[in-house]
């Protein structure tokens, strides 16, 4: 199993490949793009509600965000309901605490119907304030979670090594391994009549009366509805404006002893650092992320992971770091997450993203939410998570602060690259977007001194991509799509590849 960076997760296994072809002939009735906790989800409920899916992935299942998350499953959001209480109102707010509990039981059951082996644990989570101003969040949060019903517990001690003011218990979450839970139900829905097909990348789409029309790297395919579980659709959307991608870092470490905690624990850094345990082909480590920052607004990706570890072996007394990788979530301008019909479509094409840290709790929870919308017509959830909602309202701060970033990287990366004269001035292991002979490049230098040089161009919106020492790949900062060294798609919204120059 791949996935889109140049370094290894704790979950990376070979897994069976699935097909790469389909039938041109074939009308389906759902067609699912992108093969994460999302698509899997909500593939395989659709085709259990009777109808006949077919999923698309772009590389193998698991390739983006689920093969690179850190698996906490969790009914309380990174967007707290104190916050969202302010932007939404109570009775919303209440909707959205019953949808985390939605969420949950959609995932048991999963677990449980189909006796998925997925290393699925039920948890208490622990979230704690280390100094005075983390302690004002900290009620907050727990004020908030009050007035919607949902309980938290003070509490004198927590099971990490880690000194705090103050801090709460939160029974009824979990932890899992991702891509053994994305598999078992991948076979349930081929079990069932469905079909994967990987290697395929949808370019785009064309919605009429009739349906919908995929154009693939693999041919044409017909459709009564189609979803993009991709976070962001091809092409340019509303969406596009109101989410921005991050990249958070995580690494997985042994312990001296055997003292390792036993729940999900979180402190109130922003950005917050995470922690949880899990064992690996026998072997115990605890995984704990950090560092976060928008994707391509870092001159060292690299120094994010040595930040990551410095943080961790103050708190805990670690042994040996065994893994180290990094991926990708996407941010909401208002804090909650687009769950419904693309903005564009007539409603017969949908989309989920915009899942902030919980996106294997929303990712679930897209699942019954598109579902419903597809067989009856409507969801509870339909206008809070309506990806049609932004309005010059809540987020809006948000809103105009992410477009003007947008708009001065397109810009002012074109003014402000290096200019040399020869590529031989990039030396052994270096990168740099350089302006040579009036043409911008992006040029990787390996230690043996062959140079991959690629337009540097982003051919989704056109902003310049930006070097990712960390996980070796170019990666733009507008709308967070990423290449590797040979300018191939790690990451959309693009769905063309860094034009490659001989």
């Amino acid at each position: 199993m791949f996935r889109d960076g140049a370094r290894k997760s704790i979950w990376q296994a070979e897994i069976k490949r699935y097909g790469t072809v389909f039938s041109e002939d074939l009308k389906y009735d759902v067609v699912i793009i992108g093969g994460g906790i999302t698509g899997i989800s909500t593939a395989h409920r659709l085709q259990l509600s009777g109808l006949n899916c077919l999923l698309l992935e772009a590389n193998n299942l698991g390739f983006g965000t689920t093969g690179g998350t850190t698996a906490h499953l969790n009914d309380f959001f990174d967007t707290t309901f104190k916050e969202a209480i302010g932007k939404f109102g109570l009775d919303n707010v209440r909707l959205l605490a019953d949808a985390g509990k939605e969420a949950m039981r959609v995932f048991r059951s999963n677990v449980t119907q189909h006796s998925i082996d997925c290393d699925f644990e039920e948890k208490t989570a622990e979230l704690f304030a280390v100094d005075q101003d983390q302690v004002s969040q900290l009620e907050d949060i727990v004020d908030g979670a009050k007035q919607v019903g949902y309980q938290m517990h003070y509490t004198d001690r927590i099971d990490f090594p880690i000194p705090f003011r103050k801090a709460v218990r939160i029974p009824g979450q979990a932890q899992f391994h991702p891509i053994k839970y994305i598999r078992a139900l991948a076979e349930v829905f081929i079990e069932n009549g469905g079909a994967v097909v990987e290697n395929c990348l949808c370019h785009s789409h064309e919605e009429s009366e009739e349906g919908v029309l995929l154009h693939t790297s693999l041919g044409e395919v017909r459709a009564k509805h189609a979803v993009f579980a991709t976070h962001t659709p091809p092409g340019i959307s509303l969406l596009h404006f109101t989410t921005a991608p991050y990249r958070s870092y995580v690494i997985a470490f042994s312990l001296k002893g055997n003292s390792y905690p036993s729940t999900l624990g979180y402190d109130l850094y922003d950005s917050y650092h995470y922690y949880r345990t899990h064992q690996i082909d026998g072997k115990k480590m605890v995984i704990a992320g950090g560092e976060d920052h928008k994707t391509g607004h870092t001159d060292d990706a690299g120094a994010c992971f040595s930040r990551l570890e410095d943080h961790c072996r103050q708190q805990f007394d670690v042994d040996r770091v065994e893994y180290a990788w990094s991926s990708q979530y996407f941010e909401p301008a208002d804090g909650l997450p687009s769950i419904g019909v693309l903005p564009s479509s007539e409603g017969r094409v949908f989309v989920a993203t915009g899942f902030r840290g919980n996106g294997m709790t929303f990712g679930t929870l897209s699942s019954a939410i598109i579902t419903d919308l597809i067989n009856e017509g409507s969801s509870r959830y339909e206008a809070l998570f309506n990806p049609k909602r932004f309005r010059p309202t809540a987020g809006f701060t948000t809103f105009i602060k992410e477009n003007a970033t947008v708009l001065k990287d397109m810009i002012g990366d074109k003014i402000g690259m290096d200019r040399i004269r020869s590529l031989a001035e990039i030396g052994a292991g270096e990168a740099k977007v350089i302006r040579h002979e009036g043409r911008s490049y992006a040029v990787f230098a390996e230690q043996d001194g062959e140079l991959h040089v690629l337009r540097s161009t982003c051919p989704h919106a056109k902003c310049e991509v930006r070097w990712n020492n960390a996980e070796l790949s170019w990666d733009c900062p507008c709308h967070g799509s990423r290449f590797n060294v040979n300018g191939q798609i790690l990451t959309g919204p693009t769905t063309t590849g860094l034009e490659r120059i001989e």
